[in-house]
């Protein structure tokens, strides 16, 4: 499996704001946005994804804007961090409930 690598938010602007100013000069997008991504370094696909995700924050295209998924990937975090404690607190009561069901009375 190829190592992730991680662009800055700088290089990506620069990248979908290139192939808009120069997807002109191409007989079609995906040559465009292939010619463009050799020159960056990254792949075509990953210059395609980021062309989808600015075009999203732009109200262009359809879907979740870069803030809106942030937020649900920090709601998502929460609410199994949520599961998580809750079902700690079902598992202690019960080891309580049982405990005060074994005790002997006095």
């Amino acid at each position: 499996m190829s190592k992730r690598i991680r662009y800055s938010p700088e290089v990506k602007e620069r990248s979908v704001r290139m192939l808009l100013e120069h997807q002109d000069e191409y007989s079609s997008q995906w040559q465009a946005i292939c010619s463009i991504a050799s020159k960056i370094g990254c792949t075509g696909e990953t210059l395609r994804s980021w062309l989808h995700q600015a075009e999203r924050d732009q109200g262009v295209r359809a879907g979740l804007t870069t803030s809106e998924r942030e937020r649900l990937e920090q709601l998502e975090r929460e609410n199994r961090g949520l599961r998580r404690a809750n079902e700690i607190l079902r598992k202690a009561s019960a080891y309580f409930a049982q405990a005060e069901l074994d005790r002997r009375p006095k």
